[in-house]
Parts: structure tokens; sequence; C-alpha cells
């Protein structure tokens, strides 16, 4: 297996993250926690975890930035693949490994989809992030040329080395539309993974002005087209992408 890093990004998650690290240790050796200004006694329970390297900044910077940091950690210490996992109880550790598989296989990023398979006891997401994960997984597909069924899933692994190609700039939640953007601009290679769809905290806020659900569908929108402008994209890419289930035989159980 590829020499690995499992990355998560934590802010004011003092009551998830020792459950969420405890477990993401019995699949993953190297394990970095990217703390993203938390002040809620988080950095309290990551001080516990020996094993588990932490970045820490000083402000809340957001949840883009936090994943820049971590995949600025990935390169500077030579890891073949990166894998993120969200630290709310939404992703299983276990299926680390089977992330770890899919991107050594010629693959640079693979991407986690709650849409892509159904599993027992799936779960419903609030009604108006499932309406706007629709709405801009439609809006990438038309625009990129991608075939993905889910745009926003934080349970990724990416090659490092694809990594050094991109240039991300957005701060916020709208990160991954600029990956999406970046990824097709320089023909990396996408696959889907199916996921279980678990929501544990259907009330998390997104913050501010982001948790209405109009301002947030307009700012991703706007963080696209400028994307899309930043790299000079006005037509539809032919996209390196597949679903995993067309490619490779993936375990549902």
């Amino acid at each position: 297996m590829s020499n690995f890093l499992t990355a998560i990004p934590v802010f004011n998650e003092v009551r998830h993250v020792g459950r969420v690290l405890r477990e993401v240790l019995k699949f993953a050796s190297d394990v970095l926690a990217v703390d993203d200004g938390s002040w809620d006694g988080t950095d309290a329970v990551l001080a516990r975890f020996s094993r588990v390297a932490t970045v820490r900044h000083p402000h809340n910077r957001g949840y883009g930035a936090a994943l820049r940091s971590a995949f600025r950690f990935a390169i500077e210490h030579g890891y073949d693949v990166l894998v993120t996992l969200d630290c709310d109880g939404q992703h299983e550790p276990r299926r680390i490994p089977e992330f770890v598989r899919a991107c050594s296989r010629n693959v640079d990023i693979v991407s986690g989809s709650r849409y892509l398979a159904q599993f027992p006891g799936d779960g419903k997401p609030p009604p108006d992030r499932r309406r706007i994960n629709q709405i801009m997984t439609q809006e990438l597909n038309r625009k990129l040329g991608l075939r993905l069924t889910d745009a926003f899933c934080g349970f990724k692994a990416y090659r490092v080395s694809a990594l050094t190609k991109l240039e991300l700039t957005d701060d916020g939640y709208a990160m991954p539309l600029e990956l999406w953007v970046q990824a097709v601009h320089h023909r990396l290679r996408i696959i889907e993974l199916p996921v279980p769809l678990i929501y544990l905290d259907e009330e998390r806020s997104f913050g501010g002005a982001l948790d209405n659900a109009d301002v947030r569908l307009a700012v991703y929108r706007e963080v696209l087209e400028k994307s899309l402008r930043t790299v000079g994209m006005s037509q539809p890419e032919e996209a390196c992408v597949s679903r995993a289930s067309d490619r490779y035989p993936i375990r549902l159980s």
C-alpha cells in the first residue's frame, strides 16, 4: 500500500474529535489534524493523541484553508497519497484503505459519493443541503464535462504529485468547486467511490450568512465562475473521470 497520510480538518469539534481519531488510528498510521483555530477545548483533546501530528491555525480561516494546510503538509513530507475526511462522524474511517487502494490505480482524485449507491441505514440530508449539492453538481458536470454525483463529499484521496499542480485560494466551503475546475484544467484522473449517507448533526452551522441557503448557493456560483475565468475555461472540457463502479469491483458492505 502507498505511503499515505490521513488528514482531518477540525474546528470546534470537542464532542467528536476524540472518537473520530481513535477510529482513524485503527486504519492509518500517519494522521494529521488541522486545527482551524478552535476555541472550545479541541486543542486539549488533540494534545492527548501523541501519534497524531497537528497543524494549528492561530485563528479560524475556513474549511478550504484547513484543507490547503493538509495538502501542503503532505507535499512537504513526501507522502504518495493524502486521504481527507471530516471530523463530524459522517465518514467511516474503516473505508480509508479502500480509498488508498483506489488512488494507487492510476487515479489522481478519488472522491466519495453519498449518492452513487445505497447502503443499509442511509440517512437523509437536510433538504437545503441536498438541493444545493444537486444544483452545483449538475452545474459542474455541465460546465466541466464531468459525471459527478456528489460535488461536496469531504471523504477523498489524492495523489500528492497531482496536488502540486493546483493553485487553490478559496478559504471557505466553496473550495471544492475551485478544486474541481483546476482538476479538469490539469486533466487529472478522477473516480467516485460510494460511501454511506450519514448525518449525525443536521443543525451544524456553516457560519454567518452561509447558513442562509440562497446566500450559500450564490457564493458557490460566484466561486465557480471565478475559478473558470481564472483558468480561462469557457467550454466544457473532456474530463478524465469515471465512476468507481465502472472500473473497480467495489464491495458495498
